[in-house]
């Protein structure tokens, strides 16, 4: 049996009530037990708010002050207690107390609040696993889908799904240019033919990654800038020398088309919404957030806390269920 824990995220935002509205569905899931790390009035409240009468095994992970806070409000005590949540998985699941990680969302501005300046869950989760090397990628898992984006339980097509990893993430626009550089992209092919090997051990076939492009028109030789020609290519270029399957760099605005039609398996983005914004136009509620380069398993829903829904019992839970379905996936059996 696995063991997954989901973090309650910024309990002023649709973390509790997808997680509620999740949960019988999570039930269903087979082999595989899931535990709220969070608080148990706020997890109850959720409960109410989503009808649902199961009851929801809660680990007790903050104060009893985070049951003050209103609902869509930046309030420090909920950065505190999502981070406490946080810190309390991540040590279960490296005691292997847990098999995974999953998250809800939480608020940047709450956090730093509560004196905790980080600029999301995943340097967290790097920093307290020790690791230097890691990236964030949006993860969409092979199968049928229905019009809600909801996964469709009674049939699998034969594909790993699709990946988009990160070179840069959490920074300002105008530090992009110095943190790419040939071994910063080389290590992200790398992260991203890991983790596709990995799912592809189930299906058949070899990962085939696409690099994007930084620059316009994969900068036109370099009449649009020289990247691509300098930092790009040279790295992919050694990724092909160690044997992996990589193409590019191909101009940012076409080479998820190509994603999406099954010419690539993986994508390596330069920055965050190069990535972010195409896959989730392709999926927003079935995307997953997975960290890749940790010691243990961690994924985490592909959105915010959509503070202007909170506590209104409409928010979507598919991303959270595709988030616990991949860590569920992801755990190596033992």
């Amino acid at each position: 049996m696995k063991t997954i824990a989901i973090t309650m995220g910024d309990p002023a935002g649709i973390g509790p009530e997808i997680i509620a509205g999740a949960w019988e569905e999570l039930q269903m899931i087979p082999d595989c037990r899931c535990v709220v790390y969070g608080h148990p009035e706020v997890m109850r409240r959720a409960a109410t708010l989503r009808n649902v009468n199961a009851e929801m095994d809660c680990v007790t992970c903050c104060a009893d002050d985070v049951l003050e806070v209103l609902p869509g409000t930046i309030d420090a005590r909920a950065g505190s207690a999502a981070y406490s949540a946080i810190l309390r998985a991540i040590d279960d699941a490296q005691k292997k107390t847990v098999d995974a990680v999953v998250t809800a969302p939480i608020h940047k501005a709450a956090l730093h609040l509560a004196g905790h300046h980080y600029p999301g869950h995943t340097e967290i989760f790097a920093e307290q696993c020790g690791i230097e090397n890691y990236a964030m990628m949006l993860y969409l898992g092979a199968g049928e889908w229905n019009m809600s984006g909801r996964r469709n339980m009674s049939g699998r097509r034969k594909s790993a799904g699709l990946a988009v990893v990160h070179v840069t993430l959490h920074t300002a626009m105008r530090t992009i240019f110095e943190q790419i550089t040939i071994e910063s992209v080389l290590a992200k092919i790398r992260l991203a033919d890991g983790f596709m090997r990995r799912i592809f051990s189930r299906y058949s076939g070899a990962p085939r990654i696409g690099v994007c492009s930084l620059n316009p028109h994969a900068g036109e030789e370099g009449l649009f800038g020289d990247e691509e020609i300098r930092i790009i290519r040279p790295a992919i270029e050694r990724a092909v020398a160690e044997g992996l399957n990589v193409d590019g760099p191909k101009p940012a605005d076409t080479i998820m088309l190509d994603a999406r039609d099954g010419k690539y398996d993986a994508v390596v983005a330069m920055f965050h919404d190069q990535g972010h914004i195409a896959l989730k136009l392709l999926g927003m509620y079935r995307a997953v957030n997975i960290t890749l380069g940790l010691p243990i398993v961690r994924t985490s829903v592909a959105h915010g806390t959509a503070f202007d829904k909170a506590w209104q019992g409409v928010a979507d839970a598919g991303s959270l269920i595709e988030a616990v379905h991949v860590a569920a996936l992801c755990v190596t059996p033992s």
